[in-house]
């Protein structure tokens, strides 16, 4: 999540905390961010009704585990005459930047020192550059969130001037960091496969959820304090109501198929797994959501039977991810569903192998024209598995039809030899690659003894 500076001046954490109303909030690029995100910018505007009050907010009705102590902390704070506002928040440190706000640790001012992530956007900015409708859609998709790889919303803030949304801190860091801390900066086989199956994980209850999440790509791969990882911003996500997911029973023996589509295209040769797609336009100036047909199925069952909810039925024509993990339906502006995810993840396995995406041109134009036209290829070194080729190829077929994904979900991806090992029922207890030191408040401010420098995202 990423745009360019809107002026010379940052807001010090320090303006923040004691003037909320008065800070002029900047959107700014990290220094880890080296990737540019782009919305067609015309989806149905949200505008949010000012109240008399100061502050309010409210939060998630769900029930977090008895072990959470920064729930506890949230509902203590809420269990008084006042409610929580982003008064009672302590900023310690910018942790980084994105297209529609910025993101701060905090801590309770009167809490027990747990530390949260505050997505803090500004309004009237908003207002003006027409994000405000993503803002709404982040927070909807968060407050229906309940699964143990993506974010859980402790609450939400509003004032007259700001929005903030108080989600879990990972003191990991992310995805993109964390690969060029590797030796040669890129993952091996054992760590891919574990970060890939809990992004299968994710994005498969986000497609059972009717979402479509459009943004994967390592830098919104957090890492938890037990290792495990949070998908993280939502602002580009397709979100349809009127979309549900309805469940089926099919046979691992024989998937569901349709006349002229599979989950794994007839011809295994080279030129059909790279087929390619030409674009009717670069970028389409409309933005649209339509309801796809549905597609019967015929299959037989034997053999295990298994449910499947996917795909969903849900469309659109906006532009709108980072360039280098475009989807060729959405250069192209034919329209697109969820299998942009799988796509996407395509594309996140290929670079945490290699340490680079595959159709990275010298600018954004070429990126996009690589994607849509230029076959698939695979860099010499390092060698990696023939069963991580073939689900990269898979995933990376340029007719969403014949993608792996486009027919079962993520249910023919889990059944890939390349997750043979992978129990998905039992992915909480496997021991992460890397797990992070112990982070709490003090020992942050003990160790930069004031300065707000250091870069966890």
């Amino acid at each position: 999540m990423t745009t360019t500076a809107a002026s010379t001046m940052e807001p010090r954490v320090e303006d923040l905390n004691d003037d909320l109303d008065n800070i002029s909030f900047t959107s700014t690029t990290t220094a880890a961010e080296t990737r540019h995100s782009t919305s067609s910018g015309s989806e149905t505007t949200w505008t949010s009704s000012s109240t008399s009050s100061l502050m309010s907010n409210s939060c998630k009705p769900h029930h977090r585990p008895q072990c959470d102590e920064c729930w506890h902390a949230i509902q203590r704070e809420n269990s008084g005459n006042s409610p929580l506002t982003l008064a009672d928040l302590r900023f310690v440190h910018k942790l980084g930047s994105g297209d529609i706000g910025s993101v701060y640790l905090v801590v309770l001012k009167e809490g027990n020192e747990c530390l949260f992530a505050a997505k803090v956007m500004d309004k009237k900015e908003m207002a003006s550059r027409n994000k405000d409708s993503r803002a709404r859609i982040e927070r909807e998709i968060l407050e229906m969130l309940e699964h143990p790889f993506l974010p859980p919303l402790y609450a939400t803030l509003d004032s007259p001037r700001w929005s903030c949304l108080l989600t879990e801190f990972c003191p990991g860091g992310d995805l993109h960091v964390l690969r060029q801390r590797q030796p040669d900066r890129r993952f091996d086989e054992a760590a891919v496969r574990f970060y890939a199956s809990e992004v299968v994980a994710a994005l498969e209850y986000l497609h059972m959820m009717g979402i479509v999440y459009r943004d994967l790509k390592p830098e919104n791969v957090l890492i938890r304090s037990d290792g495990h990882i949070m998908l993280t911003d939502f602002d580009l996500s397709l979100k349809d109501d009127n979309s549900t997911s309805t469940a089926q029973i099919i046979s691992d023996q024989n998937p569901p198929i349709t006349s002229s589509t599979s989950d794994r295209p007839s011809d295994s040769s080279q030129f059909a797994t790279s087929s390619c797609i030409l674009p009717n336009c670069i970028v389409p100036a409309v933005s649209c959501l339509q309801q796809s047909r549905k597609r019967k199925k015929k299959f037989n069952q034997r053999g295990t039977l298994e449910i499947v909810v996917e795909p969903i039925d849900v469309r659109s024509m906006s532009f709108v991810g980072t360039h280098e993990y475009l989807a060729p339906e959405i250069v192209s502006g034919e329209g697109h569903g969820s299998a942009v995810d799988w796509w996407t993840l395509g594309i996140f396995i290929f670079e945490m192998f290699y340490g680079v995406t595959p159709f990275k041109g010298s600018d954004h134009e070429l990126t996009l024209a690589n994607v849509v036209a230029r076959a698939l290829e695979f860099p010499k070194e390092p060698s990696i598995p023939v069963f991580a080729k073939d689900l990269i190829t898979q995933l990376l077929i340029k007719d969403p039809t014949r993608r792996l994904g486009s027919t079962m979900g993520a249910t023919a991806i889990k059944h890939h030899q390349f997750f043979e090992e992978i129990n998905w029922a039992l992915l909480r207890c496997k021991t992460p690659p890397y797990i992070p030191q112990p982070f709490t408040y003090k020992n942050f401010i003990a160790t930069n003894h004031g300065n707000n420098s250091i870069e966890l995202y």
